[in-house]
């Protein structure tokens, strides 16, 4: 191995000074010619392969995506061939050879981790989630996304491990990332332990999906929907524009709340203290002709109900079903407010008030 580095730093020495052999230079002049030809093939191939696909978005994503991977692939295979037939004894020829297929290997890698993307980039396409009942294109977007970035840490995995077995003093490395057991002693330590609970979290999720993209969660008391899901975290948007960052092993390991987890269909409750001289059907009657008139209502629930009693009030509540969350909530807000100015403006003895009663003025005087 030690003569094998000295020949070659010997030829790139005799290069930089200007000795390079002279098979060196027919052999670099024939790697021009046919790196040159491979990229104008590949620039042929991109415009026939840009027409062929005009009327295909899928297979337009996919020549996208990996567009540049193959361009990249492409002149170092035509490389590889020549440099295959380039004799052994030429100085550095090894060196070189071992580079250009570390250099193959990482393209390879490369070329199949943007088209796991871009599988999952067609999908997404096929099934937008822009329409209104989108769950089931929610669901398949997440068990897509997850997936493919699962297949894209194995593929990169497996590309570094291959690319350290060219070496030969490295080659045990490699060759233990491949190994089940040499992967079972890395991910076994305590610094791989996170990474390998997310893991198999993430697997988790994609398989039960307890969470989707783009589904109303309540998590640590805020609420907000998911809008992404990575390898090792979820992104939660809250309602007032910040970003809940949630590790992917803890929605595995703590409750929450889905509110969309089988539709978005919601009811929302209102609740009202009011006096004992309200008259509760006409409280009724004025919230569900309000409610049934508002355009957020769905049609299904509409009830209002004495929900509690005490010395001094009674409490009803105001049921109402929506389409999703943010309906909901916007339509409790508008039940809320018409129902106090309902009252107050037709009924003001309705409302709760503090009672006193004063002793007759002799009985005070006799107590004195």
């Amino acid at each position: 191995m030690a003569q094998q580095m000295n020949a070659w730093q010997q030829g790139w020495q005799s290069a930089w000074e200007g000795q390079l052999d002279p098979d060196w230079w027919i052999v670099l002049g024939v790697m021009l010619g046919v790196g040159v030809c491979a990229w104008v093939g590949m620039w042929l191939l991109d415009a026939v392969g840009r027409r062929a696909t005009a009327d295909s978005p899928a297979l337009g994503v996919l020549r996208r995506v990996t567009r540049g991977p193959v361009f990249l692939l492409a002149p170092l295979l035509a490389w590889s061939v020549v440099l295959s037939s380039a004799p052994d004894q030429l100085p550095g020829v090894v060196g070189v050879r071992r580079l250009l297929t570390v250099s193959i290997v990482f393209a390879m890698t490369w070329l199949l981790i943007r088209a796991v993307q871009a599988m999952a980039e067609v999908v997404a396409l096929l099934r937008p989630a822009s329409q209104s009942d989108n769950l089931s294109a929610r669901r398949l977007h997440t068990q897509t996304r997850i997936i493919s970035r699962t297949l894209a840490s194995l593929i990169a995995m497996l590309g570094l491990a291959l690319a350290l077995m060219t070496f030969p003093q490295v080659r045990h490395v490699g060759a233990s990332l491949l190994a089940s057991a040499g992967l079972a002693g890395i991910v076994a330590g305590l610094a791989a332990r996170p990474l390998l609970a997310n893991f198999i979290a993430g697997l988790q999720i994609g398989l039960t999906q307890p969470i989707r993209l783009d589904d109303v969660v309540i998590i640590e008391g805020e609420w907000g929907r998911i809008e992404e899901i990575t390898g090792t975290y979820v992104v939660v948007a809250i309602w007032d524009e910040r970003r809940l960052i949630v590790p992917l092993e803890w929605w595995t390991q703590h409750p929450f709340q889905n509110w969309t987890r089988s539709t978005s269909q919601i009811l929302g409750s209102v609740f009202l203290w009011l006096d004992y001289r309200q008259s509760v059907p006409v409280v009724r009657q004025e919230m569900e002709r309000f409610v049934r008139a508002h355009p957020l209502w769905d049609g299904r629930v509409c009830e209002l109900d004495v929900t509690e009693a005490t010395e001094r009030a009674m409490q009803v509540r105001c049921l109402v079903s929506c389409r999703d969350s943010s309906e909901s909530w916007k339509l409790r807000c508008a039940v809320r407010e018409h129902l106090i100015d309902f009252i107050q403006g037709n009924h003001p003895d309705g409302l709760p008030r503090l009672r006193v009663t004063q002793a007759e003025a002799g009985e005070e005087r006799f107590a004195g």
